[in-house]
């Protein structure tokens, strides 16, 4: 699993092709990319539009501090980045592009390697955007890939769907909280891609309750983490329950997973 999943390439051979500062947070070591990306990289994960920015004192920190938070709060979140996630990407958009940047990506076409931009300090998706940056928001976004980068693996390594399943063909979920988006692919979701969001929305769900029961929040992050769990909250259980009526497309290890998946929705 340690390559890049349409050329093969092995990830230690991608990762030599970049230069990298070495990020070391509670005995976990991260490559921090820091070179031009090169073009089968970008291509292989759709970042032509972007590129690697420059490291700064300002970003070292912010990123350290948003690991170092995860790893003292959020002990099993943290767990996981530093099991799935080996290299980081802090991008922004080429100079001339316009277009609204992402504010973080994943791609198991490019295993171990999280993607974020500038924005990951300021949004917690879907909706809530904060005008002050915050290393716990990066933090979360951080948390957020590193849990897309284990569900991949699992997906790929054991059967969770059921034979001749495929996303081309998969029935679709609606997802009304995307209509304003305007793009089909938003609105109606395959069951692998809502059974990803699932998975997510629940580690992250727990994430903000855990932030939201501390006192040393400022008052923006307070409105934050408050806005993005109460929008979040009936989200999760609204894909639930449309992921069990559709559980034939699941094999028996799917089934079990989504009756745990319930469990853990449950206890939100």
């Amino acid at each position: 699993m340690e390559r890049l999943v349409k050329s093969g390439t092995p990830y230690a051979e991608h990762a030599r092709t970049l230069r990298s500062e070495n990020v070391t947070v509670a005995g976990a070591n991260f490559d921090w990319f820091d070179a031009e990306l090169p073009g089968e990289i970008a291509s292989e994960i759709n970042l032509t539009d972007y590129e690697i920015v420059q490291h700064t004192d300002e970003r070292r920190a912010a990123l350290t501090q948003a690991l170092d938070h995860l790893s003292l709060v959020h002990p099993e979140g943290f767990a996981r980045v530093r099991e799935f996630v080996r290299g980081l990407l802090w991008v922004g958009l080429k100079p001339g592009i316009r277009t609204s940047s992402l504010t973080s990506s994943s791609d198991p076409a490019l295993p171990y390697v999280i993607v974020f931009s500038e924005k990951a300090r300021h949004h917690i998706p879907p909706n809530t955007v904060s005008p002050e940056p915050s290393l716990l928001f990066l933090a979360e976004n951080l948390l957020h890939e590193g849990t897309h980068q284990s569900i991949s693996f699992h997906v790929l390594q054991l059967q969770v769907f059921a034979d001749g399943y495929s996303s081309k063909t998969s029935p679709k979920i609606e997802i009304a909280w995307r209509a304003s988006q305007g793009v089909a692919r938003n609105q109606f979701w395959e069951i692998d891609r809502a059974f990803h969001a699932t998975c997510v929305y629940n580690q992250l769900l727990r994430f903000r309750q855990v932030e939201l029961a501390r006192d040393d929040l400022t008052p923006n992050e307070r409105a934050s983490f408050q806005s993005a769990h109460d929008e979040g909250l009936p989200a999760v259980r609204y894909l639930m329950r449309e992921l069990e009526l559709l559980s034939e497309h699941f094999s028996p290890h799917g089934v079990e997973l989504l009756a745990d998946l319930r469990h853990q929705t449950d206890q939100l």
